[in-house]
């Protein structure tokens, strides 16, 4: 019987970030891969590494969540935050990464804090045991309020051994899980000025080493959108192409966070955005396949937020509001119509919040927190659309322990069942002083939701 290597074994089991998927070549020890393997069988539950989770889907294979809470019920630490963000916090072991910008200056003329926040990005490091704030560190100045954002949205990402962030600046930095700055670099300073409308927003992706980012833009640039990839430790540039579009203005500009689709053993960056979903080959950046008909009336105002979503052999990629589409993984070349599988073209598509799926159902939340859930591999509408949360949702929703939690910018969760019959299990409150735009993140049977003013460790009574 043919026995695959250990280490090929487990990349499959373990987040995806150091041990690497292109090229095996058996690495490491015995020792150290049974240790892996341990760690990996008792803390897969407990890491929430980057922007929508592990397999960055908006779901999480943990137990034992709570179903209820208030700001007196079920909260094990509340942690005040220097300013308010839309960046997501990430988890490895004790520690949890927060964007924000620093505290407002006070102005003696006005009792209210500045919207955008104060002039400096920061990185902080918070203690998952009980809240308190281990490290603190500035990442660039010049924070700036534009529409709904600041320029501390991006969420970081980490290995466990590393964490690396990017500022709405262009500020990138790979700091060690202390604090210890490694190397910082500016994008705008590299490649030149970002032409988005309404800032940069997207979150940084970790692959096998590297750490790729995209510049999608074009309402206030004819420069071209692009792609960039730096050595994770180092910071020195990999590999750099352009990303052609033929979409004009507004809809050249994308807000949101390339994923990595995994497909018969080999790994794909995919970015959605000026018009086009693409999928790009992890070596070198090279496009492989192009799929359009994110933009069938030709708006000049159709730019992208919602993140594509990978898994189980799909490609799901939003548009603004619609339609939506999924497609198989496999193509090469020109692949809207070869590979598309369904499509949704309904009213109640999101303009904001990205999907969740677990590869059997997809659920779609748009921007009132009306939810529908389809088949993810057929696009059969299995319920809804069901007005849930009241008031605006930009977070993305979140699936773990058989339920669906959905938040809106008043800090408020509405719990559904997950599955193919709709349920309403509960809503619950928290104090909202401005609007919660973070997605929630998981991290074994504990939930931490950001608001303007603190992050909530959110658990069960007693545990």
């Amino acid at each position: 019987m043919a026995v695959r290597c250990i280490h090929c074994r487990l990349v499959r089991l373990v987040p995806k970030f150091n041990l690497g998927t292109r090229h095996c070549g058996h690495r490491g020890g015995v020792l150290a891969l049974c240790m892996v393997l341990l760690m990996g069988a008792a803390c897969a539950d407990e890491n929430w590494p980057q922007f929508r989770g592990p397999d960055q889907t908006g779901v999480a294979s943990a137990a034992n969540l709570p179903e209820t809470w208030s700001d007196t019920e079920n909260i094990v630490w509340k942690t005040p935050l220097p300013s308010w963000s839309g960046g997501s916090p990430v988890i490895w072991g004790d520690r949890i990464f927060v964007t924000s910008p620093s505290k407002p200056d006070a102005d003696p003329g006005d009792s209210s804090p500045p919207r955008a926040g104060g002039p400096n990005l920061l990185l902080l490091c918070i203690s998952k045991r009980d809240g308190s704030v281990l490290w603190e560190r500035e990442l660039d100045t010049g924070n700036k309020m534009i529409s709904k954002q600041n320029n501390s949205s991006p969420t970081p990402v980490t290995d466990g051994e590393h964490v690396w962030v990017v500022t709405g600046t262009g500020t990138v930095a790979g700091l060690t899980m202390d604090g210890e700055i490694l190397w910082k670099r500016n994008l705008q300073s590299d490649y030149g000025p970002f032409g988005t409308q309404f800032g940069y927003a997207s979150s940084p992706l970790l692959c096998d080493g590297e750490l790729v980012l995209q510049v999608l833009h074009g309402f206030k640039t004819d420069a071209p959108s692009y792609l960039v990839a730096f050595d994770a430790l180092s910071g020195r540039e990999r590999w750099r192409i352009e990303r052609p579009t033929d979409a004009v203005r507004e809809s050249r500009d994308s807000y949101n966070t390339p994923t990595l689709l995994r497909h018969e053993g080999k790994t794909q960056i995919i970015v959605s955005g000026g018009d086009y979903v693409t999928g790009h080959d992890a070596d070198t950046g090279k496009e492989i396949w192009r799929a359009g008909g994110l933009n069938p009336r030709h708006s000049d105002k159709n730019r992208m937020i919602v993140s594509p979503v990978a898994v189980d052999g799909m490609i799901y990629a939003g548009s603004s509001r619609k339609p939506l589409l999924a497609l198989r993984a496999g193509g090469q070349g020109e692949v809207t119509t070869t590979q598309l599988v369904w499509k949704y073209d309904g009213n109640d598509g999101p303009d904001v919040p990205t999907p969740a799926c677990d590869g059997t159902y997809f659920y779609l939340v748009d921007d009132r927190g009306v939810i529908t859930c389809f088949n993810a591999k057929t696009g059969e509408v299995l319920w809804g659309p069901e007005r849930t949360a009241k008031g605006v949702v930009s977070a993305s929703p979140l699936v773990a322990d058989g339920k669906i939690y959905i938040t809106n910018e008043d800090a408020v969760t509405t719990v559904l069942a997950a599955g193919p019959q709709y349920k309403l299990l509960a809503t619950n409150t928290l104090p909202s002083e401005g609007r919660t735009l973070s997605s929630l993140a998981v991290s074994g049977d504990r939930i931490f939701l950001r608001t303007p003013t603190h992050l909530y460790c959110i658990a069960k009574k007693g545990q």
